[in-house]
């Protein structure tokens, strides 16, 4: 498979688990949150709010709130910022427009606002997670903080927070319920935890350090079936004084129990050594987070 190939792979996963992403978003929308009277943040949160205010489809609200906003991106961050959230949000609203045909006014959870607010956020957080881990985005506070970020030192995080919390509050102005706007808060919390959550743990990556005399045979196994790069370490053991080659494998935490498969099965005796890492980047991880400098 060529370079080529693989990009054009890469970028149709992220567009399915953009799309996985936004389902997950929609359920708990619109089957926890939207029919309990539970504010969300931003374009969401306002596309509720005229919901409940005018009953204004909530597919209208959040299509025509983000084609405004994306037209503004298109002219002041360009084309490939905008391409991914573009799909985001036509896809979500073809989601939201199937949804609210298929459960209607279906209500889960009528008289336990506060589990229907945890379990609305569990799924709008997984979404959020999906969608940042693909390099995606559903547009809203996202495109508006990416804009004042440009001209502005800000932090992009406490923009967003910023925004969601005084679209949340606002709901107060229909609802008349301080409960109801508690809730809403108890959604961005919880929401905003489980994001972290999934992002770190499909970002999360781990190293080995493996001692064996069959380093040579463990490294090309794991090159061919896990296709990671494997590097050799001259080391010197200081009890023994013997000289030994030792691999270091930098590896997704998911593939972790398959390398232990590959390392037992060709040497059951070696010594290995495996933790965790921040952050990796470069080809088969992350991309570098960097600003170019300006000239």
């Amino acid at each position: 498979m060529n370079i080529n190939q693989k990009a054009i792979l890469r970028e149709a996963k992220d567009y399915f688990v953009i799309l996985i992403g936004l389902i997950s978003y929609t359920i708990g929308w619109t089957l926890f949150l939207l029919p309990n009277n539970i504010a969300l943040g931003g374009v969401p949160g306002i596309s509720s709010i005229l919901k409940w205010a005018w009953g204004t489809p909530v597919q209208a609200t959040f299509f025509s709130v983000n084609a405004v906003l994306l037209i503004l991106a298109l002219k002041i961050l360009g084309l490939k910022f905008c391409i991914k959230t573009i799909y985001g949000v036509v896809m979500m609203t073809v989601v939201l427009s199937c949804f609210q045909s298929l459960v209607g006014d279906t209500r889960l959870l009528p008289d336990q606002p506060f589990m229907a607010a945890i379990i609305g956020g569990c799924f709008c957080g997984i979404g959020i997670g999906l969608g940042l881990v693909s390099n995606g985005s559903s547009g809203g506070t996202d495109i508006v903080a990416a804009i004042i970020h440009k001209y502005r030192d800000i932090s992009l995080g406490h923009l967003i927070l910023m925004v969601d919390l005084f679209v949340i509050t606002s709901s107060y102005i229909v609802l008349r319920d301080w409960n109801q706007v508690l809730y809403g808060y108890v959604v961005l919390f919880v929401s905003s935890y489980v994001v972290d959550q999934v992002v770190n743990s499909m970002r999360q990556s781990v190293q080995f350090f493996i001692v064996s005399d069959k380093y040579e045979e463990i490294g090309h196994a794991i090159i061919n079936e896990r296709h990671r790069g494997c590097t050799v370490i001259k080391s010197e053991g200081l009890y023994t004084g013997r000289e030994h080659n030792m691999l270091f494998v930098l590896a997704k935490k998911r593939e972790s129990g398959m390398i232990f498969q590959i390392i037992n099965s060709i040497d059951p005796n070696a010594f290995v050594s495996q933790s965790a890492v921040i952050g990796v980047y470069g080809q088969g991880f992350d991309h570098f987070k960097v600003k170019a400098k300006k000239k």
